[in-house]
């Protein structure tokens, strides 16, 4: 993980605040599995058993409030997608110091992690 990219203490329990709601946490779930295309506000109240679209509303914005999702505007809709740059940051806060910060695995998989763009690889 590149030194200058790592999150900062207020910023991931931000994060972890944010997420620990289960509405808010199953919607973040439902944008990772989304991937960079994202959802529209009314995919995601569908997808969660019909939450009323001010209560998605309410959780969508908190969430964006504290950077872990990011929406666009295709035509009529609003789409939301997860920022994964800002999850791989949360995961390399947990694990940085992992094995006193000498552990080969976890800097591989937070490297990997961090290349993460909620799209398909070549499968080359």
């Amino acid at each position: 993980m590149n030194p200058s990219r790592l999150m900062k203490e207020q910023q991931a329990l931000d994060s972890f605040a944010a997420i620990a709601q289960e509405t808010r946490l199953r919607i973040i779930r439902l944008l990772v599995v989304a991937g960079a295309e994202g959802l529209s506000a009314g995919a995601i109240a569908e997808q969660l058993g019909g939450v009323s679209p001010s209560r998605i509303s309410f959780h969508l914005n908190h969430l964006e409030q504290v950077g872990l999702i990011v929406s666009r505007r295709e035509g009529r809709s609003i789409i939301y997608s997860v920022i994964f740059t800002i999850l791989s940051d949360l995961v390399a806060f947990l694990m940085h110091d992992c094995c006193q910060g000498h552990c080969k695995y976890c800097d591989q998989a937070i490297a990997l992690f961090e290349m993460c763009e909620g799209r398909p690889s070549d499968s080359k």
